[in-house]
């Protein structure tokens, strides 16, 4: 019964992300693209780190593959571990995971890093540029 929840939120979050990202990386000149005025806009950024430009050096992509891997054999851990009838942290593993993934595969597809692009903010106090795999992994936690 958990896969019932488990598996399309996992699969449309991970399509959801790829696509967007993709649609992003087509798109998006130079400059930020205003959807909301400057409060909230587009803009392609690539992240070689992590969460708010974390980043440990030339082998940071590595790093943090391994990293996610280990973390994805935690998640799988606690999924299996999870009662049939919560289905709010299936829910919540679910997001973790899917997010994990998402941003996972752009390690492995570029060098260049995570494909970052919703920009949030006022002026030159904006906050860190993300993802809809960041956004998954943060609801999730």
């Amino acid at each position: 019964m958990k896969a019932i929840v488990a598996f399309p939120v996992f699969l449309g979050v991970v399509i959801l992300d790829q696509i967007s990202k993709r649609v992003a990386e087509a798109t998006l000149a130079a400059t930020p693209q205003p959807v909301f005025g400057e409060w909230f806009r587009f803009a392609l950024v690539y992240n070689p780190g992590a969460a708010f430009g974390l980043h440990l050096g030339p082998y940071s992509r590595w790093i943090f593959m391994g990293l996610t891997a280990g973390a994805l054999v935690i998640l799988s851990r606690l999924y299996r571990q999870t009662e049939d009838g919560d289905y709010r942290r299936v829910l919540a593993v679910a997001l973790v995971a899917a997010g994990a993934v998402g941003n996972v595969i752009d390690r492995i597809r570029s060098e260049y890093g995570v494909v970052d692009f919703l920009d949030v903010g006022f002026g030159v106090h904006r906050w860190p540029t993300f993802n809809v795999a960041d956004m998954a992994v943060s609801g999730g936690a």
